[in-house]
């Protein structure tokens, strides 16, 4: 694709440059950050970029869940953490949308076909984050901190193939909001499904301030008028995984490898989020039950997150623009049957954004806790720095 774009941009910036050309240039390359072609008539449209994400992190990275991880030796780390290579347009006519997103680092991430000739009906096929909940429908380009919180791993249904249709209804009024109802295999990325049930899915957002709110978080766009949502989803599915990531699908801690068709997951989430002149906020509460068809035991999970941010020359102008600090807090309760066996993490942080998401440095530092039974409960502190750009 890139290939492509050079050879028609070449002949195109050719074009533009003589005088004595009568006829528009097929192709006209546009856009600061990646490459944008896009046709005279405005029928085709390429927007290309790269992402990289380059971490230090220091005495581990991940998230430790258990006793073994909370005690692990101490490791420092640097990693290429994402690099990656996306590319959106349309074809044939603007309303005929696509997108193709794929790490290097991993496999194929998103690919996927919008229809959206109507702004309150649009039918969307192929493979990307399923719109279930906020955080991890963020891009992690555009998050707040390092990394997501501990909620994501346990209550996350991340990428999967399927079709979704949704829509953006009662724009600019107070029933202001969004709607999404998919069927999606329910097997994670780049799996087929395995057995005759789907994963279905729904979730409504109601922008109740009549402005709509992206999925992004900091308020880096600098919201001159408050702009907020709540929203409903449900989850329901039949797989032999209990959970979802970018490498498909996955277990959690204590659930056995299953066949076809082993666990039943039922999930549930409200959500909060509100941007106001520099000053951002975002919530979320799930619920999560999984029956194993095989032994019959069924696990209730719950997990909460709520996250602010706030750009400080908003209110004192002896700041500087670019800086926003940031807090988190988080918990996950594995299993719901057992007292004692919460995680929580706190975690505060700092932004200095060179070109808002684009190009950013972050520095975090996290407080981990494990409660456990019968033990006492463990701690520990991470450290995180990370440069986050696109080019």
């Amino acid at each position: 694709m890139l290939l492509l774009a050079s050879l028609v941009a070449g002949p195109a910036a050719a074009q533009q440059s003589s005088p004595d050309a009568d006829e528009p240039p097929p192709y006209s390359v546009l856009g600061k950050l990646g490459l944008d072609v896009e046709s005279p008539d405005g029928n085709h449209a390429l927007h290309v970029w790269f992402r990289t994400q380059l971490r230090f992190s220091t005495p581990f990275n991940a998230d430790p869940r258990t006793p073994e991880e909370f005690e692990a030796p101490s490791q420092t780390s640097f990693d290429v953490q994402r690099i990656r290579i996306k590319l959106e347009g349309h074809a044939y006519r603007p309303w005929l949308k696509y997108a193709f997103e794929y790490d290097f680092k991993s496999d194929l991430l998103d690919i996927q076909l919008t229809l959206a000739r109507y702004r309150s009906f649009q039918l969307r096929v192929g493979q990307w984050k399923a719109n279930y909940n906020r955080e991890r429908v963020d891009s992690s380009g555009k998050q707040q901190l390092v990394d997501r919180s501990i909620v994501n791993r346990e209550f996350t249904v991340d990428r999967q193939p399927g079709v979704m249709v949704f829509g953006h209804l009662f724009e600019g009024s107070l029933g202001d909001s969004w709607y999404y109802v998919g069927a999606f295999s329910g097997n994670g990325a780049n799996a087929s499904n395995d057995d005759s049930r789907l994963m279905w899915l729904a979730r409504y957002q109601w922008n109740f301030l009549g402005r709509d709110l992206s999925f992004s978080q900091s308020d880096v766009e600098y919201h001159e008028k408050p702009a907020g949502s709540l929203a409903l989803a449900a989850v329901d599915n039949r797989s032999p995984y209990t959970r979802f990531s970018t490498q498909g699908g996955g277990q959690l801690d204590g659930f056995e490898t299953g066949g076809p068709g082993r666990y039943d997951l039922r999930q549930y989430l409200q959500e909060f989020a509100f941007k106001y002149r520099g000053f951002s906020f975002q919530q979320e509460w799930h619920a999560k039950e999984i029956d194993d068809n095989d032994t019959g035991v069924v696990t209730k999970l719950r997990g909460a997150y709520a996250a602010a941010g706030f750009l400080p020359w908003a209110a004192w102008k002896a700041f500087p623009r670019p800086l926003e600090f940031a807090l988190r807090w988080a918990f996950v309760d594995p299993d719901r049957s057992v007292s004692d066996d919460d995680r929580t993490e706190w975690t505060f942080g700092a932004n200095w954004f060179f070109s808002g998401h684009d190009n950013k440095l972050t520095a975090d530092v996290s407080w981990l806790a494990l409660e456990q039974v019968g033990a006492p409960t463990l701690r520990d502190t991470r450290f995180r720095f990370q440069w986050d750009v696109s080019f």
